[in-house]
């Protein structure tokens, strides 16, 4: 069910009703092998509908901020995992990527998958928008240099090893952190959050207050984590700002998550 539900948000930005139709087998799946029971489907009938309603009856303006105040809600608590009688399966259990690195356990997130759908429906450039902005290819060589050069950072303060290693869950953990984390939590930092704000304020403001929630969202991690996830969160909103579509800094967040897989201790260093 988990390659049903991966393409069914690989499709959602360029065919909505197929990925619609094929989120919606991924469901009947969960719900046959117990990952989803009647309750937890009846909330998500429900989100639906108010997804439909804020996509098909965007003209009357109060409906409109209502349902979408409802819909960024639910998000939250889909991503929170406040949802009850959703069970996300636990794939990888306490495996060592290496000598120096902790035991590492990746649960798959129906949840969070979710996301995007609702989002989509609130604003129809999510994945393709207008950003004004344009940089050359040394804007962007400077992008990519600095996603390497925060990983080196964390390896000089301390926080990562270079510690090579391909672990045989790598297919699981990248299509994973691809769909259900990267594009899931994009779709909610930058092409929502980030958007809106710029449409409020100004484009630098909403990238500066995007980073600093989003670096606050990885507080679980301690301090040196949110300032971590705040300075990648500046990288993703520029890849987002320069491009206007949502792709670019979900594969920017997927690239710096697979190297540091690939390469550092992972998913901290960890003294022997």
């Amino acid at each position: 069910m988990w390659g049903v539900l991966a393409a069914s948000l690989f499709f959602l930005p360029f065919n909505r009703l197929l990925a619609w139709l094929i989120l919606a087998a991924s469901a009947a799946m969960g719900l046959y092998h117990g990952m989803l029971t009647p309750l937890s489907l009846g909330y998500l009938l429900v989100i639906a509908a108010l997804a439909w309603l804020r996509y098909h009856f965007h003209a009357i303006r109060h409906l409109a901020i209502t349902v979408e105040t409802l819909l960024v809600a639910s998000c939250l608590a889909l991503f929170l995992h406040l949802v009850p009688g959703i069970h996300n399966p636990l794939m990888i259990n306490g495996e060592k990527t290496g000598p120096l690195s902790p035991p590492f356990t990746l649960y798959y997130h129906f949840d969070k998958a979710l996301v995007p759908f609702l989002l989509f429906a609130c604003l129809p450039t999510l994945f393709s928008a207008d950003s004004g902005q344009r940089v050359g290819k040394a804007g962007w060589i400077a992008l990519l240099i600095s996603m390497v050069a925060l990983l080196l950072l964390a390896v000089t303060l301390g926080r990562l090893k270079i510690e090579l290693h391909t672990p045989s869950w790598l297919l699981q953990y990248a299509m994973a952190n691809l769909f259900f984390t990267c594009m899931a939590e994009e779709a909610l930092f930058r092409g929502y959050l980030q958007q809106r704000l710029s449409q409020w304020l100004s484009a630098w403001p909403a990238l500066i207050i995007t980073a600093l929630i989003f670096g606050t969202a990885h507080l679980a991690g301690g301090m040196w984590m949110v300032m971590f996830a705040t300075l990648t969160g500046l990288i993703y909103g520029l890849a987002w700002m320069w491009s206007g579509r949502l792709w670019v800094p979900t594969l920017f967040h997927f690239g710096l998550n697979l190297a540091h897989l690939l390469f550092f201790t992972f998913p901290w260093y960890q003294q022997p």
